[in-house]
């Protein structure tokens, strides 16, 4: 089991950017796969955005095309995502999720897909 640390949520106001990071405890397999994920209270939590480690091939959902990127640095163990004009809709609480073993026919826009979380980051967008 890998520990994932989640940081670099706050409050926020519309149209402003954040970063948040997510630190994993040891070193990343080749075939891992990193996901960023939110929930609000009451919601399931919903796919934001992966990268794979090997290739570092990317996938967004349409909600945050456009203003989030997902990125690694493979030095620091450290995925991470950077939020450009935040909107309201973008509150929640972020997880940083991970597979190790990436599997081309897996959905990894589904929580279930993943086998490592974090606890999570609280990012609050103000209008």
């Amino acid at each position: 089991q890998v520990d994932l640390v989640e940081s670099g949520g706050r409050l926020a106001q519309a149209g402003e950017s954040l970063r948040l990071s997510c630190a994993a405890s040891a070193h990343s397999l080749r075939t891992s796969i990193y996901g960023w994920f939110r929930q609000v209270p009451g919601m399931e939590r919903e796919f934001v955005a992966s990268i794979r480690w090997d290739d570092g091939g990317t996938e967004y959902s349409t909600a945050v095309q456009d203003r989030f990127t997902i990125s690694m640095d493979s030095a620091k163990n450290t995925v991470y995502l950077q939020m450009n004009n935040l909107k309201p809709e973008d509150t929640g609480v972020y997880y940083c999720a991970l597979d190790p073993t990436f599997y081309k026919y897996t959905d990894y826009q589904i929580p279930s897909s993943y086998i490592d979380w974090g606890q999570g980051t609280q990012v609050t967008v103000s209008s």
